[in-house]
């Protein structure tokens, strides 16, 4: 209605960790971060005409539906899981305690008790796997666990997804840090060049413009930087 309107942006940008460069970018309305990865990785692959990308993005991008359409389009993406689950600070096991067996299908619990499957069924679009055992009642250390009868545990179809994405990130503990420095340098340097931290134009057809115009500045800016500017001129007229 009338008075009301989006008052804030979402910038999105893919920078390269070589010479931090923004290879491209987007301002959307949305207030999450989460519906980004997959369209962002994409508009990355087509600006750098490659057929794979390897992106680490913070764990504001977790999801399990883009990473497994991020996987679908080549895309190898690190990034750290929230910990959504208020298990670990009550002191109980979470289920990156319990050791999934890919072989025989079960999980083992930090008892060595084996959860079997039993059932599937689907929940908000995603096929979600259902582990448990009964024999939770006897379990000396259920109180870590459970206050249920049964601590059961839930793997998405694609969970070996989500499984590799940790594993790339236990393999490579410094991916953040250098997610970090790396975006941290453009949206800091374009940050102090605007003097405020808002944008000066409405609408969001015009802070896409305003925000490419500082993009095309720090972009130059860095050529300059990299090349110095006799050869940013030649390359320019080329």
């Amino acid at each position: 209605g009338r008075g009301s309107g989006v008052v804030g942006y979402n910038v999105q940008a893919s920078v390269d960790t070589t010479h931090h460069l923004i290879v491209t970018h987007d301002v959307t309305n949305s207030g999450s971060d989460r519906s980004q990865l997959t369209r962002m990785g994409k508009k990355t692959k087509a600006v750098l005409g490659t057929d794979q990308l390897d992106v680490v993005a913070d764990r504001g991008y977790f999801n399990s539906e883009e990473i497994l359409a991020c996987d679908k389009a080549d895309i190898t993406v690190t990034l750290p899981k929230p910990m959504t689950s208020g298990s670990r600070s009550k002191g109980r096991f979470v289920k990156q305690d319990f050791r999934y067996v890919a072989a025989d299908d079960v999980y083992i619990c930090p008892a060595g008790e084996c959860l079997k499957y039993y059932y599937s069924n689907e929940e908000k679009g995603l096929t979600l796997r259902r582990y448990w055992t009964n024999t939770c009642q006897t379990c000396a250390i259920k109180d870590k666990c459970t206050t249920g009868k049964q601590r059961r545990i839930t793997r998405w179809e694609h969970e070996h997804l989500l499984e590799d994405v940790q594993r790339r990130l236990d393999e490579n503990p410094q991916a953040m840090r250098q997610r970090r420095e790396t975006v941290e340098h453009p949206f800091g340097t374009i940050k102090a060049r605007m003097g405020a931290t808002h944008f000066l134009m409405k609408t969001l057809r015009n802070v896409r413009t305003e925000m490419a115009l500082h993009v095309l500045a720090y972009n130059l800016t860095r050529v300059m930087n990299i090349l110095g500017p006799g050869p940013l001129m030649k390359a320019m007229q080329a």
